[in-house]
């Protein structure tokens, strides 16, 4: 279970405070276990300053506090503050992510669920798809759903979240799928035979809808599948 430990500083020293953590970053390269930091400041007051570090879980936060680099860091953290920093232990109870929330929506509903309707309340209105195997890179909503369309009637795809990952307004997706051509695609008759494959797609969210994305598939191994293209 994800760990967090939260240590709250009262410094008037923060750029010293910060060439600590860079000098710490450096020293334990390969031996932390911790994943994620971040910094702020108070914005009523300058002085005081927090800092969050996620761990895998707490035994490997234990770890972590046991390398002798992490000894020295903070033994020169309490240095540089003015009162001895303290520490809150946090169990990570909940974990929302709130922009993988509407990218895992659009992929069930629109895709797995056939919908693409259900795009225009996921998307916003000025939504731009960027897709080397449509018929231009970049396409508006109206024009993406009408030519998904063709592609979900021709192979019925089941996709799956391989993976996501979510920074800032961006959400970056692992994704496969399998299915069967069973309508025409691109002229092609439907084979019956069954298809699968991998592929990448980013998402940039605004205001919780999707305002832009970009896919990335194997077209090539498609159409060798269905016999397009030879081996």
């Amino acid at each position: 279970m994800t760990f967090i430990q939260v240590i709250d500083c009262r410094t008037h020293r923060a750029d010293e405070l910060d060439r600590l953590m860079d000098d710490w970053v450096r020293a334990t390269r390969g031996k932390r276990t911790a994943t994620h930091s971040v910094v702020g400041r108070d914005r009523s007051d300058s002085a005081h300053v927090v800092e969050i570090v996620e761990f895998p879980s707490y035994e490997e936060a234990v770890r972590n506090s046991h390398l002798p680099e992490t000894d020295r860091a903070f033994r020169e953290m309490v240095r540089v503050c003015d009162t001895e920093p303290t520490f809150t232990d946090l169990e990570v109870s909940r974990d929302e992510q709130f922009n993988t929330g509407v990218v895992r929506t659009f992929v069930e509903e629109v895709i797995n669920g056939r919908n693409l309707g259900a795009a225009d309340g996921l998307c916003t209105g000025d939504y731009l798809e960027h897709d080397p195997s449509l018929s231009s890179h970049t396409v508006r909503l109206a024009q993406a759903k009408e030519e998904n369309q063709e592609i979900m009637e021709a192979f019925q795809p089941v996709m799956t979240i391989e993976s996501l990952i979510a920074e800032g307004d961006l959400v970056c997706a692992r994704l496969s799928y399998t299915g069967r051509h069973t309508g025409a695609y691109r002229g092609l008759e439907p084979t019956g035979r069954e298809v699968s494959g991998t592929g990448h797609a980013t998402f940039r969210c605004v205001d919780g809808r999707i305002a832009e994305s970009w896919w990335n598939w194997d077209d090539l191994g498609l159409l060798r599948q269905i016999g397009a293209v030879g081996l």
